[in-house]
């Protein structure tokens, strides 16, 4: 049996109840108006009494928070806004202790304009990670290189 199955041969998540937290806003932990790391390890008792298996967490990267954490600088580390790398072990030992799973949102297609990456890419046209992301000329009268809007 893998960590992806069952005991009866099935894939856990098949069946498994999957709850969504966006930390944000879900539980304040240390009353600072944000809802953190700390927040969801004090609701970890109500989420399994709500009969959830998998706690699937909205980023929780270190970001400048323009776009609410989908503007990552670093996948690699927690924004202090939620807590730190020690409050996300925590959570994870919190959650295994409770028989549950914990899915994180892995976006490595979001990075802030602050990211290494996305810093080196626009360096300039002989960059190693130049096609790490769309360049386009702008339009004629200098405008947006496409017709998307933004709202």
């Amino acid at each position: 049996m893998t960590s992806i199955e069952r005991s009866d041969g099935h894939a856990w998540w098949r069946s498994s109840v999957v709850y969504q937290v966006y930390p944000r806003s879900f539980h304040d932990g240390n009353a600072d108006g944000v809802g953190d790391l700390d927040g969801i390890v004090q609701r970890l008792d109500y989420l399994v009494d709500l009969g959830i298996d998998t706690i699937w967490l909205s980023p929780i990267y270190r970001s400048p928070m323009v776009d609410f954490g989908y503007d990552v600088t670093d996948h690699c580390d927690v924004d202090p806004l939620f807590g730190t790398l020690d409050d996300f072990d925590r959570l994870i030992g919190e959650v295994h202790a409770r028989g549950m799973r914990i899915i994180l949102d892995y976006i490595p297609n979001h990075t802030s304009d602050q990211h290494p990456w996305f810093v080196e890419s626009r360096s300039g046209p002989d960059s190693a990670k130049r096609d790490w992301y769309l360049w386009r000329d702008p339009a004629p009268d200098g405008g947006p290189p496409n017709n998307w809007l933004s709202e």
